[in-house]
């Protein structure tokens, strides 16, 4: 078992949990394959996350990568980045930019 961990992900929670659902309980080559072609915002951290996570499993040791699946993915918000913008005769609107943060976990299944 091995984890991964993105803070402060430029993202918004509910756009990265749809990533999330995706590929939860997928074998880890199907997740790294279906991520590398989604169309999604978020779906290249995702890929780099997934990519780490491995790494830290074959980097633990008496881990075969083949058996990795992907156990569980967790999405949290951040904190919320505050900005205006002007708006007609001299007001102002607030926008806020969301962050996430994503929590990986890949663990092997044995057969």
């Amino acid at each position: 078992m091995a984890t991964a961990r993105l803070s402060h992900a430029r993202i918004t929670p509910r756009k990265a949990r749809i990533i999330a659902n995706m590929i939860r309980n997928q074998p880890v080559t199907t997740a790294i394959n279906s991520l590398r072609f989604m169309h999604k915002a978020g779906a290249r951290s995702f890929f780099k996350l997934l990519v780490s996570a491995v790494a830290n499993a074959e980097d633990q040791g008496r881990v075969d990568v083949d058996n990795l699946v992907v156990s569980r993915v967790m999405v949290d918000q951040g904190p919320t980045l505050k900005r205006w913008r002007p708006r007609a005769m001299g007001r102002a609107n607030r926008i806020e930019k969301k962050t996430s943060h994503i929590f990986l976990e890949v663990a092997e299944v044995r057969s």
